[in-house]
């Protein structure tokens, strides 16, 4: 790698510093911990057999916060290269330099328009009639959250590596619980107990096509809502005053994401494991808008009849759409974040 990636790399994993210097606070305290945990185990190369103790992690987390408290009212850094320079959100023309080395870009915003920043080797790419999917590997520079998948336009970025960690959290947490619930059952497909490395693969490798579906249904819900409702997510997220309007919000164009790709082609499919893996990772915020999908799902685990499932799902798209169309004729009344919580918790499925 050349002088200049390394660079651009640098870059990059600057400004995921600042974004996570500005926002690590954002977490619960637990949540916090676990990020910084599999933080560490990324950039030390660490797999996920070798386990972590407090030890290993409290000296990188304490010289790390001390980076932070010199980058939190730093601007993010332009990105250069060919003598030119490109701003930290300019995706597609980063883009059209890197994908001649083979390399993919991200630059977006997640929950409380928190940015997100990544670059990572382009595996793949997938040109659909409507949108273009690109798939990564080996991640170069990330930030704490490293969020597995983001839609962006016509634009869908999964990134496998992310996708790993992400579920190894997922599992990690299910696992030392051991408990009878979702996740614990997507795991007992799989060879966890003998061979970790392996059985996360194989998970995850099955589970990128829901990533992706998913992210079909994002972008087909956001021609259904509109910039509108973009506009007015941003405005709630930065709002003085936290209220849970911005999540409502998130869960509803997630539930109607899902109605419209990953649900249908779960229930087609019939893959156990995915089914119940939907479902364990399913926000607490998305089970409390949607309890009948929650119950369909466990009257399917004890029986293995789907017809309730198959009942939720064709009332779904028209719910979650008259939903979305009301919350927005009710914002642009009002502007009033409290009248929409109301709205929706009166509206759940």
């Amino acid at each position: 790698m050349d002088k200049e990636l390394k660079q651009i790399i640098n870059t990059v994993q600057h400004n995921c510093h600042i974004a996570d210097a500005r926002h690590a606070g954002d977490y619960t305290l637990c949540v916090y911990l676990l990020k910084m945990r599999e933080m560490f185990r990324w950039e030390q190369g660490i797999d996920f057999k070798t386990m972590l103790t407090t030890d290993d992690v409290g000296d990188w987390l304490t010289l790390r916060e001390g980076v932070w408290d010199d980058l939190e009212e730093q601007e993010y850094e332009s990105l250069h290269f060919n003598g030119e320079s490109y701003e930290p959100f300019d995706n597609d023309l980063i883009n059209t330099f890197l994908d001649k080395e083979k390399l993919v870009y991200n630059a977006g915003l997640g929950i409380r328009c928190r940015p997100h920043f990544f670059i990572a080797e382009l595996e793949e790419t997938i040109e659909h009639a409507e949108y273009t999917v690109y798939i990564s590997g080996k991640e170069y520079a990330r930030d704490m959250a490293a969020p597995p998948a983001m839609a962006q336009g016509d634009h869908i970025f999964i990134r496998r590596e992310s996708l790993r960690r992400v579920i190894w959290e997922i599992l990690d947490d299910a696992f030392v619980a051991g408990l009878d619930n979702p996740l614990t059952r997507a795991m007992s497909f799989y060879n966890f107990d003998t061979n970790l490395e392996e059985a996360l693969n194989q998970m995850a490798e099955a589970e990128i096509e829901y990533v992706i579906q998913h992210e079909i249904g994002e972008v087909k819900a956001g021609q259904i809502l509109g910039e509108s409702w973009n506009n007015m997510t941003a405005e709630l997220a930065s709002a003085k005053i936290r209220t849970q309007a911005e999540i409502m919000l998130r869960a509803v164009r997630d539930h109607l994401a899902d109605s419209l790709t990953t649900l249908p082609l779960l229930l087609k499919n019939c893959n156990e494991a995915s089914i119940h893996f939907y479902f364990g990772n399913m926000t607490a915020m998305r089970k409390h808008l949607a309890p009948s999908l929650i119950n369909a799902y466990e009257s399917w685990h004890k029986t293995k009849d789907s017809s309730l499932l198959d009942e939720c799902l064709i009332n779904a798209q028209l719910h979650w759409n008259v939903l979305a169309a009301d919350i927005k004729k009710h914002y642009e009344y009002s502007k009033d974040a409290s009248l929409i919580e109301a709205l929706i918790k009166e509206r759940t499925l």
